[in-house]
Parts: C-alpha cells; sequence; structure tokens
C-alpha cells in the first residue's frame, strides 16, 4: 500500500474554500495541466459521479462524496481501476487562525501487471502534483475570496 499526505492553508472563507474545491468542472483550472477534461456524470445527493481525462486522453471515472458540515470530502477511482489495484482519497479541512488547512490524504496500492513506475515512484509522483496543484488552488480562491470583499 502507498500512502501520501499534503497540506496547504488557504487564506479565505471556509465555504469558499470548500465550493471551490468541489466544483469538479473547475478542475481543468485548479489542477493545472492535470486535466484535460473534467465531466460530471450524475449528482446524487451527496454524491458526485465524474469523468477525469489526462492531456494523453486517457480518461477514468470516480465517485466523490462530500460531507461539507463535517468538513472533508471522499473519494475513490472506479472504472478503469488500472494502474492501481484501488485508490482512496480524503480531504480533510481544518479551520486555523490564518485561514482553512487543506490537507489532501491519497491511500493506493498498484496493480503488480503496471511495471513502468513502482509505488514509491507514483506516491513521488503523487506528492509533487498534489504541491504544485495545491499552490494553483490556494491561489485562484485567494483571488476570489479578494474579489468578494
Amino acid at each position: 500500500m502507498s500512502h501520501t499526505r499534503n497540506e496547504i492553508t488557504i487564506n479565505a472563507p471556509y465555504d469558499l474554500v470548500f465550493d471551490i474545491s468541489n466544483k469538479i468542472e473547475r478542475w481543468t483550472e485548479l489542477f493545472g495541466k492535470e486535466y484535460a477534461k473534467a465531466e460530471v456524470l450524475e449528482r446524487k445527493g451527496n454524491e458526485i459521479t465524474f469523468r477525469l481525462t489526462d492531456e494523453d486522453g486517457k480518461s477514468w471515472v470516480s465517485k466523490r462524496w462530500l460531507y461539507k458540515d463535517q468538513k472533508f470530502a471522499f473519494a475513490s477511482r472506479h472504472e478503469p481501476m488500472f494502474p492501481f489495484i484501488y485508490m482512496k482519497i480524503v480531504w480533510l479541512y481544518i479551520e486555523r487562525p490564518e485561514g482553512i488547512q487543506m490537507i489532501w490524504i491519497q491511500d493506493f496500492e498498484m496493480d503488480p501487471k503496471f511495471t513502468k513506475f513502482t509505488g514509491e515512484q507514483i506516491e513521488g509522483f503523487i506528492n509533487k502534483h498534489s504541491q504544485d496543484n495545491m499552490k494553483i488552488f490556494k491561489e485562484v480562491i485567494e483571488k476570489e475570496a479578494l474579489a468578494k470583499k
């Protein structure tokens, strides 16, 4: 099993941080060049089924459950699973004096048939991308927070 944990503090109100960060349709903006398309397929209560497509044209479907009152979101990759056996993601939001601390935790296991990279290498890629992406989230959300003042 592999595990990553990354965090950043965003100087903006909780509602704005949660709402923008969980707006799947904005992920092409918020995740830099990571996703070419982010499409919501279905919304049922707090559950969102969506498809992400990367710059190479590879797509997968995931589900995300929003728990705004409890200050977290949970996601799971569904189809196709490869190159993973599983991929689970939790985003936590903690109110701090300096803003909202956003924490991303990912647990996953690589499919043994996937030999291009090791789990440790994938951890490294995810950590790097998460840190880069969190900076974009911070910049975009703080800019919108200032515009609302």
